[in-house]
């Protein structure tokens, strides 16, 4: 048993995700001590004068409960009225059964305010009865204890809450009214409804008549006698608990500031003849609180003004209109502009407060760490100095009490703030979608159009400081408790024992009356560890230093409500003085107790008012770090006649939008910190309020608003890692001669927090954020390369370089996201969206449209350089049309992340958008792969051949049977000019053919698919060549002579093979090993693998293979477009053969401009040379083409001329040369440039496709015979092809 408790041990329960979200509900399983009225029910075991004014506490109490219950049925009432049914004409008939119904469903809510009615008029007699109590003049010495004036203050914000309200409703007449209607129609048939029509008119006066509550309670308080002390009293008491800050809750000072304003009401109004309040109460405090506080927080969407209040109540109490200073005082909505942003109103504003909070955040945070990691040092400790050890506890309960104290200050100023925005709407409000809806509801005004940027990142920040340092009380909660209580006890035991002693051994030892009391406080509160009472009496004796101490004793037992309650009473009564002396506060008059002794009194009593909420720890907390406020809208929602709002007017949503759009690094972390503020309004809604409605209301918001972060924060992330794989893929030199380098770097930012939350707690749910961002990243990068497969396709294929490049960069954005979530497999990805899974599909998306822009643009619309081996798109008069899909719209996320990324490697891909080379075949044969480039190349050899038999087929015969009977070649005496004009008569067989423009564009596709073979083969062969460099020495190879491969003749197996053997015979040779089997398997497949790479690598050429398709599709045609001779002499004038037909294109395409757009090489380029002469050499014409062609000829022709002339020239007398025109210049010159691009391709063909090695077939799809050419030292490629019946294995070349 011991070694599985030591084994569990070990495990850690702590998981490692970062804490960046603020406390989850609270569970509170204990009573509040600061506010549960059973807490004094011991009070009378003290036999103290408290016990009546306990019981009036514990009443008062009940009385506040009660009322918070009314205020939050008033708070959330919404029109009934609105969801009732309206009849149309046709069923006015069954308007009573209407009439019945709703007021059935009327009742039921017209009750509630029946008894909020009744209610308030019970308690405004209780409260009367209860203040009349202290009017009595045997009372009036004393006055109210400190907690019996707090409960009347609160049961009076109670009562002005419930007044405000009903004065605010509008919905609350307008219901009674429908009500009062309806019960007028049900009613005729109804006996006896005098008493329910009293009631009624009663109801409707108390509803119709504004501040009626606050009129009953003046009519109840003028009934009590000398009633004007009181509240002069309670007035002092608010004023010095403002002035004092001696505050611990915000909550509690909104009270005393919503209060005073009242209270300065009732005591103007209570003033007798002669007499006047401000005797007492100096007015100056007043106008300094209501000016320092012009507006009040009273409900989360509803403020109250002092000034508004004094204004809107001097009508109902004369007195109080003519105290013309205050009722002169501004209303908020009366301040100018500029004077709303000068002090004191300037300090509503967080903004301004923000360095101030900072500091003291940092400044909590570093004492309370220190103090935490001291305890747990102390804990670990053995053998402590007491003294150490005290003040280590003591500088912990000092840390808690700071943290608690700026919690509260920090979460008023956030119900401050909402209270001034309320106050100032906007005048300057925007839709914020126009097509939705052009009109700004008031709740815009208030919240969505009311906070700058600077002000909305302010709310973030200190929103983010309440809940960090929350959490950060709340995490230490265990560790805490029982130092807390040990500390508490130490003050106060060291207070009664100590401090009271040297009081009663010194100043107060003749003076009874303050003996007896401080003697009542040691005995309530005093903790004697010895049984006997030693130290009591010792408390008495005269001891040569007065300043000696008591041992005491500390144990972490913390005194009850009912002891701090007494002890808060007599220190009261005695700074109040003797019975003789009438104090109507405390330390309002002079007392008999020293100095020295009344400042350690007026500090522990200090204390004293901290101590309940240091005990109710738990419940202080959720307390001070309540948002929840925030987010209730029920005012706004009744006065725009809306059911509910945007999200976009939505202020916790309004802070995560703003951290998103923003890009402010710095509040990245704290995005999740707004949704506290839907937990605490959740929790808000069902405790409080106690109201499923608002929670389901709650609950629907928080479902579409986490749905958009994770939306949204899913593509901020894509876009900031983009940008770095994009910035990372620009060169370095190029990103250091810009003058915009910064523009082009990605400044670093902490996403990696998020990645690693997994338990996001909304609404008692615990969500995987970091699942939903990897779910959304992998639609995203699915959605990208749809994007950037579309793009391509509504571009040319020159496109094929961007899109290479893009794909690459969404690669490297893929690798930096997979370090950090696990997402699917780009290259998965990749094929998914190529449309490339299947396991029997060749033809892939990216190969078809490859394919289908070969076919549509390049082929027909492009132009062979034939020296610069590009083809580039022919001018525009000479192309086809060819229509592609729109061109998507652009979001630069989805190309380079940033606008600035996306103009520099937009300036790198168009290097290369006016032209298609050898880069772009490269890009094709990498973004293909293995799979679909053979389906490719089939599809473009299938094209090929359909040109030659559909097109060129047709032409060729057309051609041969306009041929006259014999074509004589001029003789070289005719001069240039002569033959010229001679083959120019002969020719007119081509030159009338209608049909020579298209034979000319069937020759130019047939040369650019060669050309663009020949690029394909190029491609292949770098791509191949670097792929074997990286498997060769895995394998054994080594390069030998003459180009061939070498293998190591002292090696059976590969070096990869042999080492992958040896380790696995190893592992399966250990002892240890439970599956031999496995790693025997494991050696099976690395043979596999190796003679697969094997094969990868005894590769051949595709250009060697389309050459000999050509000549295979040629044979066909070779007895129709050869005329062999019978008596085998050349055919020098009458032959018809295809080489004939060739040279009379030819000719007629050097002299006679086909094109109008320009020179025909411009418009039709080189590949015609390419398509012509590879027919001419495989039909074997080659030869008899050089030696008949009609422009060879001709340029013979202008050599010798040239040739007599140059020998002329010699001699000084006689100048002679060749005077051509500029027309047969020109002629001339494209003969010569034809003349050597036919050179040049026949003598790669010649290089590529001998035609002596013809040998071999092989069967293709369709079943016809294919022969090809095969070399020893180049096997073909293309064994893998798919072929019918058989198939055949490619040689393996060997030295």
């Amino acid at each position: 048993m011991e070694e599985a408790v030591a084994a569990l041990s070990t495990f850690s329960l702590e998981g490692n995700q970062p804490d960046i979200q603020g406390l989850a509900v609270t569970l509170l399983t204990g009573k509040n001590a600061s506010q549960s009225p059973l807490d004094y029910e011991d009070v009378a075991a003290y036999q103290l004068q408290l016990t009546e004014d306990s019981k009036s506490i514990n009443q008062l109490n009940v009385l506040v409960e009660q009322g918070n219950e009314m205020v939050s049925i008033l708070y959330t009432y919404r029109s009934c009225v609105k969801a009732l049914p309206q009849l149309p004409d046709s069923m006015k008939q069954s308007q009573a059964d209407l009439y019945l119904e709703t007021y059935q469903v009327l009742d039921i809510e017209i009750g509630r305010l029946r008894d909020i009615q009744r209610w308030q008029t019970t308690a405004a007699s209780k409260l009367a009865g209860n203040m009349q109590k202290f009017c009595r003049p045997e009372r009036r010495i004393n006055g109210p204890t400190v907690t019996h004036m707090w409960c009347i203050l609160k049961l009076l914000d109670v009562l002005l809450q419930l007044d405000h309200l009903k004065n605010a409703k509008a919905s609350i007449p307008n219901d009674f009214s429908w009500y009062k209607r309806t019960f007028t129609q049900i009613s005729t048939q109804w006996p006896d409804t005098d008493s329910m029509r009293e009631e009624l008119d009663d109801l409707q006066i108390f509803l119709s008549t504004r501040w009626a509550i606050l009129l009953n309670i003046q009519a109840e308080l003028f009934r009590v006698n000398n009633l004007e002390d009181l509240l002069q009293v309670l007035i002092n008491f608010c004023l010095d608990a403002l002035e004092s800050d001696h505050v611990v809750l915000y909550s509690e000072r909104h009270v005393l500031l919503r209060v005073l304003p009242v209270l300065v009401v009732l005591a103007i109004s209570s003033e007798k003849e002669g007499d006047s309040t401000f005797k007492k109460i100096k007015i100056n405090r007043l106008i300094r609180v209501f000016r320092s506080d012009p507006v009040i927080p009273a409900f989360p969407d509803l403020h109250l003004s002092p000034a508004s209040m004094l204004k809107e109540l001097s009508p109902y109490f004369r007195k109080v209109a003519a105290q013309s200073r205050l009722t002169s005082l501004p209303a908020p909505h009366e301040l100018a502009p500029r004077e709303a942003l000068e002090y004191p109103f300037s300090e509503y504003l967080i903004i301004h407060h923000m360095p101030a909070i900072r500091f003291a955040h940092d400044e909590f945070c570093l004492h309370f760490a220190a103090a935490i990691n001291k305890l747990q040092l102390l804990k670990c400790a053995r053998n402590v100095d007491e003294a150490l050890s005290t003040k280590i506890k003591e500088d912990v309960y000092m840390a808690i009490l700071e943290g608690f104290q700026c919690l509260s200050e920090w979460t008023g100023r956030v119900w401050e703030q909402c209270a001034w925005k309320f106050s100032r709407p906007s005048k300057e409000a925007t839709p914020y979608d126009e097509d939705v809806s052009a009109v700004v509801t008031d709740y815009e005004k208030v919240v969505r159009c009311n906070y700058s940027p600077e002000e909305r990142k302010a709310m973030v920040e200190l929103i983010s400081y309440i809940k960090g340092v929350g959490s950060m009380l709340e995490h230490v909660d265990t560790q805490v408790a029982e130092t807390v209580c040990e500390v508490i006890h130490s003050q106060l035991q060291d207070f009664v024992q100590n401090k009271l002693s040297l009081m009663l051994r010194t100043s107060m030892k003749k003076k009874k009356e303050l003996s007896r009391i401080v003697t009542e406080m040691r005995t309530i509160a005093a903790d004697w560890t010895n049984s006997n009472g030693d130290q009591e009496k010792g408390s008495f004796r005269k001891t040569k230093d007065e300043t000696d101490r008591f041992p005491i004793t500390v144990r972490a037992t913390a005194p009850t409500a009912a002891q701090l309650h007494c002890l808060q009473f007599l220190i009261h009564e005695l700074i109040s003085g003797s019975p003789k002396k009438a104090a109507v506060f405390f330390g309002s008059n002079e007392t008999e107790i020293a100095s020295a002794d009344m400042k350690q009194l007026d500090l522990f009593f200090n204390k004293l008012a901290f101590y309940p909420y240091i005990l109710d720890y738990k419940a202080t907390i959720f307390h001070v770090t309540d948002l929840g406020f925030i987010w209730f809208r029920e005012f706004y929602l009744e006065t725009s006649r809306v059911i509910q709002f945007p999200i976009e007017c939505s202020f916790p949503w309004m802070l995560v939008d703003y951290i998103l759009e923003s890009q402010d690094a710095a509040l990245l972390e704290s995005v999740l910190v707004p949704f506290d503020i839907y937990n605490d309004s959740a929790e808000h809604a069902l405790r409080r309020l106690k109201q499923r409605f608002l929670y389901d209301e709650v609950e629907a918001e928080v479902d579409l608003c986490f749905d958009q972060l994770v939306f949204k924060l899913s593509e901020h992330i894509f876009s900031y890692y983009k940008s770095r794989a994009s910035s990372k893929q620009l060169d370095a030199t190029f990103v250091a001669s810009s003058e915009l380098q910064d523009k082009f770097r990605v400044f670093p930012k902490r996403y990696e927090p998020l990645f690693q939350m997994r338990r996001v707690q909304i609404l008692g749910r615990d969500i995987d954020l970091t699942f939903l961002i990897e779910q959304r990243l992998n639609k995203i990068f699915r959605e990208n390369l749809d994007f950037l497969l579309e793009r391509f396709e509504s571009h040319d294929l020159c496109t094929i370089v961007e899109l290479d490049h893009l794909i690459e960069i969404l690669r490297a954005t893929h690798c930096l996201l997979a370090d950090q979530l696990t997402l699917d497999p780009f290259n998965l990805i990749l094929e998914e969206m190529m449309e490339n899974i299947s396991m029997v599909s060749f033809s892939s998306r990216l190969a078809s449209q490859i394919f289908s822009e070969i076919q549509n643009d390049v082929v027909p619309n492009f132009i062979l350089c034939n020296s610069s081996l590009r083809l580039i798109r022919s001018p525009k008069a000479c192309q086809r049309v060819f229509r592609r899909a729109p061109v998507p719209h652009a979001d630069y996320s989805f190309l380079c992340g940033t606008p600035d990324l996306n103009m520099a490697h937009a300036m790198y891909t168009d290097l290369f958008s006016k032209f298609f080379g050898l880069p772009h075949m490269l890009c094709i044969v990498k973004l293909l792969g293995s799979r679909s480039l053979p389906w490719l190349i089939r599809a473009l050899l299938d094209h090929l051949s359909q040109k030659i038999t559909s097109s060129l087929d047709s032409s060729v015969g057309d051609l041969r049977g306009a041929m006259p009977k014999a074509i004589n070649l001029p003789t070289p005496e005719a001069g240039v000019a002569g033959a010229m004009k001679i083959l120019k008569e002969q020719l007119q067989w081509v030159t009338s053919y209608e049909g020579k423009v298209n034979f000319i564009e069937c020759l130019k596709e047939i040369g650019t698919l060669l050309f663009l073979m020949s690029l394909l083969d190029m491609a292949m062969k770098e791509t191949e060549t670097s792929q074997m460099v990286q498997v060769a020495p895995w394998l054994g190879i080594a390069p030998g002579p003459n180009g061939l491969q070498r293998y190591a003749a002292d090696a059976t197996d590969s070096p990869f093979l042999a080492l992958f053997k040896e380790a696995a015979s190893a592992c399966a040779a250990h002892p240890l090993c439970l599956s031999p089997s496995t790693f025997v398997a494991m050696g099976k497949q690395a043979e596999v693998t190796g003679s697969l790479y094997m094969k990868n690598i005894q590769t051949g050429s595709v250009l060697e293979y389309t050459l000999a398709y050509l000549s295979v599709v040629l044979d066909s045609f070779r007895e129709k477009w050869s005329s062999p001779s019978k008596t085998g002499l050349i055919e020098i004038t009458t032959s018809k053969e295809y080489h004939r037909i060739y040279s009379g294109i030819q000719f007629v395409f050097c002299g006679e401009s086909l094109a109008e757009a320009g020179p025909n090489f411009e418009c039709f380029g080189d590949s015609v040379a390419w398509g012509g002469c590879a027919i001419v050499y495989f039909l074997g014409q080659q030869q008899r083409f050089e030696l008949l062609d009609f422009i060879y000829h001709l340029l013979s022709v202008e050599e010798a001329e040239s040739a007599i002339h140059h020998d002329r020239s010699r001699k000084p007398a006689l100048v002679y040369g060749p005077s051509y025109g500029q027309e047969l210049e020109d002629f001339l010159d494209n003969a010569r440039r034809a003349r050597g691009l036919n050179n040049h391709v026949f003598s790669l063909l010649r290089a590529r496709s001998p035609q002596e090695d013809k040998s071999a077939s092989m069967i293709k799809q369709s079943g016809s015979v294919v022969h090809r050419v095969k070399y020893p030292n180049t096997p073909s490629a293309f064994d893998s092809l798919p072929l019918k019946g058989q198939g055949a294995e490619a040689p393996r070349a060997t030295t």
